[in-house]
């Protein structure tokens, strides 16, 4: 045997070694990537559907598979609603459409701009005498809501922000409820999450209110939440010291002073998921906030597992109604 003969048969060797190491190599990584998967799909179906966004890959949001809005009720109370808004001009009018199409008699809309650089200003423009707007400098969203509302004489009030959306009849829904019940203060409902572009991507069920809950996590969805005068009378207005957890705080002030939360059993609003919202650019903020409304409404700050065994209860009744919902049992 030759040293030519030779050297191509250690070469040949060589290559199959290589190819079974790269077989080994490729079998491991897809034990590791199927492992992977099985953990993602556990967290995902035991991860609270209403922190799961998305749930499913975007598609048009079908309006039908929603209850038909319901008529309005013999004394119809007046509704104020605010939109913050600074820089969102890529949302802005689908949100101003959701509020103007509810068509409602005693509507006073309001948009609070913060002075933004895009084409907000002519998008409000457009609009003419159809809403009330404003476009100045403030310090921060709290502030843009309460110079919404000052001044504003109504019955009932709610603010929705600059990228999400009513749905049709939510304003008729909250005025029927607020008419038929007038010992509660305070409503909200069922929330769709929605991409940048419009599409659903997700639903949120929610159990009745748990006032426990809300001391440990602020879970109502804002975009759905209205509330009579009287709340903001008593307990003032939004804390402009807080940019990210001003829901949560006002939430829990309404609560401390003993005003009465219901759960309404029908969808209200779109909550719009998108690189550029609040809640993904200033989390950090965000948790230094909840942490300081834990330490008020607690008086220490609870560790996760504290906060996980709190509102263990309210989270396992969301989960059964969130899947009876989605497999069918149930109607919204």
């Amino acid at each position: 045997m030759d040293d030519e003969f030779k050297r191509e048969v250690l070469t040949r060797l060589q290559t199959i070694e290589d190819r079974l190491d790269a077989l080994d190599k490729s079998q491991a990584q897809l034990q590791q990537a199927y492992a992977r998967s099985r953990a993602h799909l556990r967290r995902l179906w035991l991860r609270p559907p209403m922190w799961t966004f998305e749930q499913h890959p975007p598609r048009q949001l079908d309006l039908r598979s929603l209850p038909i809005p319901i008529t309005l009720p013999k004394q119809i109370p007046g509704i104020a609603v605010v939109t913050p808004s600074f820089n969102h001009g890529r949302f802005l009018r689908a949100t101003i459409d959701s509020v103007l199409d509810q068509d409602y008699p005693a509507l006073f809309y309001h948009v609070q701009d913060g002075g933004s650089g895009d084409d907000t200003i002519d998008i409000l423009n457009s609009y003419r005498d159809k809403i009330s707007w404003r476009s100045a400098p403030d310090q921060g969203q709290s502030d843009a809501i309460n110079a919404g509302f000052a001044g504003v004489d109504c019955d009932v009030m709610g603010y929705l922000n600059s990228d999400d959306m009513l749905l049709p009849g939510a304003l008729a829904c909250v005025a029927n409820f607020f008419q038929a019940r007038p010992d509660v203060d305070i409503i909200y409902g069922h929330r769709i999450f929605i991409d940048y572009a419009g599409s659903e991507i997700g639903r949120a069920v929610f159990p009745a209110h748990s006032a426990k809950a809300l001391l440990y996590a602020g879970y109502i969805p804002q975009e759905t939440m209205f509330w009579r005068r009287r709340v903001w009378d008593k307990i003032g207005a939004m804390d402009i010291n807080f940019h990210y957890a001003l829901d949560w705080d006002f939430m829990l002030r309404a609560q401390y002073a003993g005003f009465k939360f219901v759960r309404v059993p029908r969808f209200l609003a779109c909550f719009r998921v998108h690189d550029e919202q609040k809640t993904t650019k200033i989390y950090e903020l965000g948790r230094k906030e909840m942490q300081a409304l834990r330490m008020r409404s607690l008086g220490h700050v609870p560790t996760q597992s504290e906060i996980s065994r709190a509102i263990l209860p309210y989270l396992a009744r969301q989960f059964i109604l969130h899947w009876s919902y989605r497999l069918g049992l149930l109607r919204h």
